[in-house]
């Protein structure tokens, strides 16, 4: 049987109107989706005033999901294999998935059939479990025939076997396991587990072996720009609904149409909240919510993002803090796709370069800052590299180290030096096109630059003549550079090229005071990396001197000395 066409290409006009977020389905199985229904709407909610039924609290919106997985089996074979439902805070997301997952347990005929709970955190699983007992307490006759094994967090119903389980977020657990159905609470906290991606390989490969086996995925937004795991997840369900990708995949999510995304006026209106609030009216309103935001602006900048980012789906772009640098505020408005290395060597009259070389556990940065012919705006192009031995050094970062390499702006390299040729390959593309000053036009950090000098003096880069090489220095001394790029990004006069790798960076610089400078250090960022904005500060010092073309014109240098290496 061919595969259902999952999309749903006119979700942003579907959203704004507040029809349903679920395509039509022609094949759908109507009886077995009714029953399922029927089931879901007798289970109580255990922990509200009144116990009530589903049928009165739950909203239209998770009635639908229900109604398509569980109709969705053709000749014993589920065609919606996977759900991916992105909802906010407060919408009954997890009650709602605990009861799908108890409507499982109920109408399963598969003897001894095996239906798991799993998230990355104990406590996570344990709300839905708690949730599931709950309502089988809330209702004698479901506590006739289901067995509840609080101590092993698992529920048996006693006609079938089939049970329904806490599992282990851990490969070593799940592995072997043939479950009929999962469910994986708040995906969005998986992004620092570097074994998240093993995981979730273990529990599709086990429902492989059931035809009407079922994933569902329920989650909010992150509070950090998407990683790991849970961006992958997103992009997949985003492709799926968009018709750029096929799949089994249902994805359900409720974020705000790319106009209004865009545009803090248009998010923060309230009017426009009901669109990612499928259960206002219910679990939650959109007064309560005005309120709670209110609060929120008027802690900081970064529970602002944090408040949007979990009670309206807003993708954070950069993790801003009360500690974060003045200049990740203008980042993201700055950014432009069309700016790559080409596009610096094609545009502009001359290029800086920045370096920030890394030991054997940390990144090596690069930074090509050009100035663009008739505007002068600088545009800049980063690029990183990183031994594959720092995966395993700091696991936490590990899936977000992927997600650059995916992007392309960074290199997991296998040898030590791969970085620095890679590096001087580029150095030397630029100076080919006549673009690299003739003086002072490599900044770099004195610290670990030796490999990279005896690279660069055997391609002629730096000679007597041409002292192009420059030790920048860094600390305190490098306030100058500092507050000249966050002026160029406040005026719109620096452009960088979006890319990931710069975002996150950018979102991990910390700042400290020290006397009547600010430093962005290194120490102050811990093992949130920044490398590649370092090589970026390196690159602007030498351009704030505005270098002459290369080639002619005199030499900032020949009335302000540098240091020279």
């Amino acid at each position: 049987m061919a595969a259902w066409n999952l999309s749903l290409p006119d979700w942003q006009d579907r959203i704004r109107t507040g029809q349903s977020l679920l395509p039509n389905f022609p094949l759908l199985d109507q009886v077995a989706a009714q029953r399922a229904v029927d089931v879901f709407n007798l289970l109580r909610l255990p922990d509200v005033p009144g116990k009530p039924l589903l049928a009165d609290a739950a909203g239209d919106w998770f009635r639908d999901i229900v109604r398509a997985l569980f109709g969705s089996v053709v000749d014993g074979k589920r065609m919606i294999r996977e759900i991916f439902l992105l909802v906010p805070k407060k919408n009954s997301k997890t009650s709602g998935g605990a009861a799908l997952m108890l409507t499982a347990l109920l109408i399963n005929t598969r003897p001894s059939a095996e239906f798991i709970l799993v998230a990355a955190t104990q406590p996570i699983t344990e709300i839905a479990f708690n949730q599931v007992a709950g309502m089988i307490e809330a209702d004698p006759r479901l506590a006739k025939i289901l067995h509840i094994q609080f101590h092993l967090k698992k529920i048996t119903h006693t006609q079938t076997n089939a049970t329904l389980q806490v599992k282990s977020f851990d490969p070593n657990v799940l592995t072997g396991v043939k479950p009929a159905g999962v469910m994986i609470d708040e995906c969005h906290v998986l992004a620092t587990n570097s074994n998240a991606d093993r995981v979730v390989g273990q529990v599709r490969g086990g429902l492989v072996s059931q035809p009407e086996g079922f994933l569902i995925i329920i989650t909010t937004q992150s509070e950090r720009p998407p990683a790991g795991v849970f961006k992958a997840e997103l992009d997949k369900a985003r492709a799926i609904r968009d018709g750029k990708r096929e799949g089994s995949m249902l994805p359900i999510l409720y974020e705000f149409p790319d106009t209004i995304a865009a545009d803090p006026e248009k998010w923060e209106n309230p009017e426009n909240w009901k669109m990612v609030t499928p259960n206002a009216g219910k679990s939650i309103t959109v007064a309560r919510l005005v309120e709670d935001y209110q609060a929120a602006k008027d802690s900081s900048e970064e529970e602002r993002r944090r408040w949007a980012s979990q009670h309206l789906n807003l993708e954070i772009g950069l993790s801003l803090r009360s500690d974060r640098w003045a200049g990740a505020d203008d980042w993201e408005a700055c950014g432009d796709p069309t700016v790559t290395l080409d596009a610096l060597l094609e545009r502009c009259e001359v290029i800086t370069v920045g370096c920030d070389p890394g030991g054997r556990n940390d990144m090596c940065g690069f930074a090509a800052i050009g100035r663009e012919r008739e505007t002068r705006r600088w545009l800049h192009y980063g690029r990183a590299w990183i031994h594959k031995s720092a995966l395993e050094q700091r696991k936490s970062i590990a899936p977000k180290y992927r997600d650059l390499e995916a992007a392309g702006d960074l290199v997991i390299i296998d040898h030590m030096g791969d970085d620095i040729d890679e590096m001087t390959a580029i150095i030397q593309r630029i100076d080919r096109a006549g673009l690299l000053p003739d003086e002072a036009g490599i900044g770099v950090d004195v610290i670990g630059v030796g490999q990279l000098l005896d690279a660069l003096d055997a391609i002629g880069i730096n000679n007597v003549e041409k002292k192009r090489i420059i030790g920048v220095s860094q600390g305190w001394q490098l306030a100058r550079a500092i507050k000249t790029l966050e002026r160029h990004l406040s005026s719109g006069s620096f452009v960088h090229g979006h890319q990931p790798l710069l975002a996150w960076c950018v979102g991990n610089a910390k700042i400290e005071q020290r006397a009547n400078s600010v430093i962005i250090t290194k120490q102050a960022s811990g093992t949130a990396k920044i490398d590649a904005l370092a090589a970026c500060l390196n690159a602007v010092d030498l351009m704030s001197l505005n270098p002459p073309l290369p080639g002619g014109g005199p030499s900032a240098y020949e009335t302000r000395p540098l240091l020279c290496v």
